[in-house]
Formats: C-alpha cells, structure tokens, sequence
C-alpha cells in the first residue's frame, strides 16, 4: 500500500535516500565503536571500554529507530555492511590503533556525520515539507554532539 502522508513521492524516496545515509554512517560508526571497545589497552582501560560501550549502545537504539523511520516513510532499510559502507561515507577501521588514535578516529567521524546531518537536516527543510524526519535528525545531530563533546575532553 502507498504511504500517503502529505509528502510527495518524490520527497519520500529522497528522504527514504538521506536515511539511508544516515543509516549506513550510523552502522559504520557502531562496528568501529564496539570493535574499539573490545580491543582498547592501556592506562584508562576500564574507562574508555565503558565509554565506548555506552556510545556503542546509544548508537544501536539510533540505527533502530532509523530503520524505522526508513519503514514509516515506505521505504525498506539496506542490511549488510557491504551496503552500508557502499551507502555510508565513513570507513572502517581496518588497523589496531592506540587509545589517543581510537578517540581522534571515532571524535572525527561523530563531527563529519554532525556536519552531514546539518546538510541533510537543510535539505530536507527546504525541498520537503517533512518535518517528522527533519526533526527526527535534530535529534540524532544532538546525540551526536554530546557524544563528540565527550571525545573532544580527551584530545586536551
């Protein structure tokens, strides 16, 4: 059945594309997170393995709800990593870095999907009379903020 809820059909699939986005950099972001959180060593061990555990779990309940915004819109969501890094512009980190060159690489990432988020956020504010998804994104750029805002104290 078409999801006929005031949005063109045209602005549904580019919004349904910008979730994606938005998707694929959330699951990209996630991996790396949990991959560093496994293998983080040395001196503030305990304490980044729980930052990162937090950051990782806040960005799983993220990737859910927007697959789910995905699904509202009439979409359906992409599911493997072959995907999301194909959708996603982050990569993946292929190497075992240290704790300083972990917080830089995820602090980095969270600041370009900040950046990317303000794009798609205006984007979708002015092509799409869509404010469910606009507003759903702000908050996803908050999140993204307040977890960057974190990183960022351990650069100092």
């Amino acid at each position: 059945m078409k999801t006929d809820i005031g949005i063109t059909e045209k602005n549904l699939k580019s919004n349904i594309e910008h979730l994606t986005v938005v998707l694929s950099n959330a699951m990209i972001l996630y991996v790396k997170t949990r991959k560093f959180h496994w293998n983080v060593t040395g001196p503030s061990f305990m304490e980044l393995h729980k930052l990162f555990e937090n950051q990782y779990n806040d960005l799983e309940k993220d990737i859910d709800e927007i697959a789910e915004r995905i699904s509202k819109l009439g979409g359906k969501s992409i599911g493997t990593m072959k995907e999301f890094i194909k959708h996603g512009s982050l990569k993946e980190s292929e190497t075992d870095p240290s704790q300083k060159v972990m917080i830089e690489e995820l602090l980095s990432d969270h600041e370009a999907v900040i950046k990317e988020l303000r794009d798609i956020i205006n984007s979708i504010e002015e092509d799409t009379d869509d404010m469910g998804t606009s507003d759903f994104l702000t908050a996803l750029l908050l999140s993204h903020e307040s977890k960057a805002w974190v990183l960022r104290k351990y650069t100092k």
